[in-house]
């Protein structure tokens, strides 16, 4: 939630008179070299299998402030996949990512460092069967590489041709580098909006500082911070992907020259993990194995989700119900931005517009349907001794301190304080105002938003005497307060300048002062980016509270790890095609983020979108991870049955999703057992076709399933690439593409988005419907693929079911299924079954096959001789077998044949879903 597009105008003119009074321009040229680095002056093994080392300064440098004299190393290969390295002070203790948030190991304490080493080492390389760590020791510098291909991964060393220095660690300013291969494609370093594609661009600015900036603003810091990249190489014609992460939660500035990166950290410690991969999806669980898997979504969450700030009452909410039914485009889960509120207090009740026995009567309703209803909540609380939120969080001491005060800001409410989440009292405050509110009113998510966190003011502020704060007539996202810039510290006015907001604005500004402190004394300037993350967690232990059901949270504030507790959604975006495009490179993002349950604002936030522009919107959002069309409240309306012809193109792509649920919620499952994201770059599927590196207007859900969207306005056609093979058309399997790897112009009039599947799949269908509860229960089809003509082939799929209201997705606890489903193709025998396990919950359910349909197969004859479950099909039985010739749009060269392939269906099955089967039939000439 932000405000109408006055409210942008106004902090993007804040921001640029900020940036005209603070720095003039920022550069991203070749950075000056500081300092000349440190010496390794002792290394010893530890007891767990690692290796500690000191670190002396070579020659003190003031640039910055004062160098820490003496610093440890400490490196383990905490797996065979994962190396880490840890630099920090070696006398005192610095700031971390707390051990508590995102559990891991911890290093020697300080004091085993000071001294003669115990067990002293000569050699200076350190493996483990996947990864190599080498050292020089003066001046002192590192390489990672990777064992089975020698290829340098990671390498701090200096040379003075270089564009870099030696690192340098002083109290705010850390400063380290790596070469790398000027033909490496990167991806990673959120969040921000990034105009050239998924893959970074060289010179692009890449500042990481959660920062309540509309997504809007592009290669700017936004609502996240993740300091991981991705490094994908194809040496010889061979793919070879690796992570490195720099688990650091204080306010950085990356600079990626192309072959070279550096990191520019205002404090921490350096903090490395390094993961082998050597495929994207290794890479990607190596990553969420350490920082957490995301988290089990319930079914529903996949389904179509409407909101707006400013349904105003509860029978406009009432009212877009009904008309979604009556336009008969899919619905399952309604939302309100702040409006169900009393005067914009968290967890309350408008008595006038959302009065709880008419909200109680119309949740009844939806739910007795399955449908859900989720509701906002920001950080804010407001400052009212009336409010018992507010009182009870008083009383616990719950809030984020300035002055040994609770830190007053601006939000919604007007004047509030923040709750402190790294205090354990906040956490249990919070779960039991959550429980609270559910007592009330029995929402089914919740969504955490402004939770950078957003302030409305900026410094030391107070509630001004004898004024209303808010003022009535002025937007409550005017500051109303009395307020103070905060310059007196060095944490509010650091030596080095960060590009916060892209103009080096001041680190408090628009949210919490950063020499404002927490729990046991934790500064803002170190744990301000953790904020949202550790909301979430907060959020998530109170809806797991609440009768032991699977929480849903979508969070706008985003840390390492926080894929493990909350969806996201990308903020407040644009309705331009431009905002369009940009959405599927950060939805792709967050999947390599370990957060894969992810979407943007279908339609665009602000302003009003064309007509034009939503129906291509929706053909994109049908298939988000998260499908959402939310908007701001000055925007005219924009349901998708406002307009016939969207509404047209939102019955078409959301009736392919509801029918895709059963894969999109077995990719769910993936997610959460591996980290593989829901919906993923080409290169995750084909990753040594480098023709796709940097392809950001496609993308697919799962392996095999590629969308290929209408991008531009005024287009009727999509030139889409097509990876080497065949890939079939989802909306009409008689359409196909049987490509050698090349660009293929597809027919894309308004209310046709181009989905296809690729060879060697199996996907599960169902038949769809109005609400996800209706769409589970109806019976599959399975769409099996083999390459156009293939004499021998095969193909897999799954299907993972459980009851979706349990906390835990997973097998084992008597309510989940899961089956493996096969098919090979040999010398014209054609073969599909599958293999259960736990059948039981499928069984019980009464799920069905009830169609098989195999594409590519052999043009030349029909088929014949169908078996099922080893009983031959006679022509008085319901089964019935059909075969359709198959289209190919290909260029054909001279002497060359044009692709011939047939579509067999299989009718009239009725094969439980709980229990193994197996069909076969042949392909050939019939007498």
């Amino acid at each position: 939630m932000w405000s109408s597009t006055a409210t942008l105008c106004l902090s993007s003119l804040l921001i640029l008179v900020l940036s005209l009074s603070f720095s003039g321009a920022y550069s991203y040229t070749n950075p000056k070299i500081i300092g000349k680095g440190y010496r390794l002056i002792s290394v010893e093994a530890t007891p767990d299998g690692g290796i500690l080392g000191l670190l002396q300064l070579k020659y003190k440098s003031k640039t910055f402030g004062p160098d820490i004299p003496l610093l440890q190393l400490f490196v383990k290969h905490e797996t065979d996949q994962r190396l880490r390295v840890h630099i920090t002070d070696a006398q005192k203790q610095r700031w971390e990512v707390p051990y508590n948030l995102l559990p891991r190991e911890q290093p020697p304490s300080l004091k085993q460092s000071i001294g003669k080493a115990k067990d002293p080492i000569t050699v200076s390389e350190y493996s483990s069967s996947e990864l190599i760590f080498s050292y020089t020791a003066d001046p002192f510098g590192f390489v990672v590489k990777r064992k089975m291909d020698k290829q340098v991964l990671f390498n701090t060393s200096s040379d003075s041709s270089g564009p870099y220095g030696e690192m340098v660690f002083k109290d705010q300013y850390l400063e380290i580098s790596t070469k790398l291969p000027k033909d490496a494609s990167l991806y990673g370093l959120g969040e921000n909006s990034q105009p050239h594609g998924i893959k970074l661009y060289p010179n692009d600015p890449y500042t990481l500082y959660t920062t309540d900036a509309s997504a809007i603003n592009l290669n700017t810091d936004l609502y996240g911070s993740h300091p991981v990249y991705m490094d994908l190489r194809n040496v010889g014609g061979e793919a070879y992907a690796h992570a490195a992460l720099l688990l650091n939660s204080n306010g950085m500035d990356v600079f990626y020259k192309g072959d070279s990166l550096t990191y520019k950290v205002i404090g921490g410690v350096f903090d490395f993990y390094f993961f082998s991969g050597t495929s994207p999806l290794a890479v990607v669980d190596q990553y969420t194995s350490f920082i957490g898997r995301p988290a089990p979504m319930p079914y529903w969450s996949l389904g179509f989700h409407q909101c707006r700030w400013g349904y105003h009452n509860l029978s406009v909410v009432e009212d877009v119900v009904e008309n979604y039914k009556k336009a008969q485009i899919p619905l399952d889960v309604m939302w309100t931005d702040d409006d169900h509120m009393d005067v914009r207090k968290d967890f309350t009740l408008s008595p006038t517009n959302f009065p709880r026995p008419k909200l109680l009567a119309f949740l009844d309703k939806i739910h007795k349907i399955g449908m859900k209803y989720v509701v906002i909540v920001d950080p804010g609380i407001g400052i009212n001794t009336s409010y018992g939120v507010y009182t009870r969080g008083l009383a616990n001491d719950v809030f984020i301190k300035y002055d040994n005060e609770p830190y007053l800001a601006q939000v919604w409410p007007g004047a509030v304080h923040f709750p402190d989440f790294l205090n354990p009292k906040t956490v249990s405050w919070w779960a039991d105002e959550v429980k609270r509110f559910h007592e009330l009113v029995p929402v089914d998510g919740l969504w955490i938003d402004m939770n950078e966190a957003s302030n409305f003011c900026s410094g030391k502020c107070t509630i001004p005497k004898g004024a209303e704060c808010p003022k009535p007539g002025i937007p409550g996202w005017i500051c109303c307060l009395d307020c103070k810039n905060i310059t007196n510290t060095r944490w509010d006015d650091p030596p080095y300048k960060i590009n916060a907001s892209g103009t080096q604005v001041p680190l408090g500004f628009k949210t919490i002062a950063t020499s404002a402190y927490h729990y046991n004394g934790v500064l803002e300037y170190d744990a301000h980016s953790l904020y949202g993350f550790t909301q979430s967690i907060a959020t998530h232990q109170g809806l797991q509270g609440i009768a032991g059901k699977r929480p849903f949270i979508l969070s706008r504030s985003t840390y390492v790890g926080s894929g493990k507790y909350a969806a996201h959604w990308t903020g407040d975006n644009k309705g331009t095609w431009e905002d369009l495009k940009i959405s599927i490179s950060t939805v792709l993002n967050f999947g390599i983020f370990g957060v894969p349950m992810v979407g943007s604002d279908i339609c665009g936030f602000y302003p009003a979108p064309t007509e034009e522009l939503c129906n291509r919107w929706i053909e994109v959002g049908a298939f988000y991870p998260f499908s959402r069309d939310h908007a701001n409240f000055a925007s005219p309306r924009q349901e998708l049955y406002q307009w016939e012809s969207v509404a047209i193109s939102g019955r078409n792509a959301l009736g392919m999703r509801y029918k895709l649920l059963p894969y999109l919620y077995t990719l769910t499952y993936e997610a959460h057992i591996s980290g593989a994201p829901i919906a993923r770059p080409l290169f995750f599927s084909f990753p040594t076709y480098t023709e796709c590196y940097g392809l950001s207007t496609q993308f697919l859900l799962g392996s095999g399933l590629m969308i290929s969207p209408v991008l531009e306005e005024g287009k009727t056609e999509v030139k889409a690439l097509f990876p080497p093979g065949s890939w079939y058309s989802l909306f009409d399997m008689t359409q196909a593409v049987d490509s050698k790897g090349q660009y293929v112009t597809l027919d894309a009039p308004l209310h046709v988005v181009n989905v296809h599947l690729y060879q060697n799949n199996i996907l599960p269908m169902q038949q769809g419907g109005m609400v996800s509860k209706d769409a589970r229960m109806t019976p599959f089809s399975l769409v099996v693929t083999f390459p156009s003509g293939a004499s021998n082939a095969t193909a897999k799929g799954n299907i993972f079911i459980d009851d979706d209201e349990l906390p835990e997705m997973t097998l084992g606890n008597g309510y989940s299924t899961y089956v493996d489903l096969y098919a090979t193709l040999s010398q014209g025998s054609v073969k599909v079954w599958s293999e259960v396990q736990e059948g039981k919950f499928a069984l019980e359910q009464g799920l069905i096959i009830e169609k098989v349909s195999v594409l590519g197969l052999d043009g030349s004859g029909g088929a014949s001789a169908l078996e099922v479950d080893g009983t031959t099909v006679t022509s008085v039985s319901n089964i019935e077998l059909s075969t359709l010739e198959q289209e190919y749009q290909e260029e054909v060269e001279d002497g060359e044949s044009k692709t011939k392939s047939v579509m067999v269906q299989v009718h009239g099955l009725s094969l439980p879903v709980g229990k193994n089967f197996a069909m076969s039939w042949k392909m050939g000439v019939q007498g």
